[in-house]
């Protein structure tokens, strides 16, 4: 288990190994702050993602997907634009999850386009 950017509040624990690909397919958001059960100090897991593991075609769906967590960040983010949260760096970042979620829908379309998407194929 290897931790990720934490902040003063929760922090990205990555709960399996590195998988064919070379990328990770669990990870835990956790409070950084501990919480007593049965006199034991416990991490409070507050989500828990799994990733896609393995090619579509191959394994079936059985996790989200790289584009599932920007549309949410996204969708987060054009909220805090429409109420009393706005601000440059909201609108900023906005524009920078976008662009990545098209970079992410053009590599899909060139997979489709070579027959090789939903494969373990470069």
């Amino acid at each position: 288990m290897r931790e990720l950017n934490a902040n003063e509040h929760t922090k990205v624990v990555v709960m399996d190994e590195e998988g064919v690909a070379g990328a990770n397919h669990v990870y835990e958001v956790q409070a950084v702050d501990t919480v007593k059960i049965d006199n034991e100090e416990l991490y409070e897991i507050l989500g828990e993602i799994n990733f896609q593991n393995g090619a579509i075609k191959e394994a079936g769906v059985n996790g989200v997907q790289n584009e599932d967590l920007i549309s949410i960040v996204i969708d987060r983010l054009e909220g805090f634009q429409r109420g009393e949260f706005a601000c440059e760096a909201n609108a900023q970042a906005l524009e920078a999850f976008k662009k990545g979620l098209d970079i992410m829908y053009a590599r899909t379309a060139e997979r489709r386009a070579r027959g090789v998407e939903g494969l373990c194929v470069k």
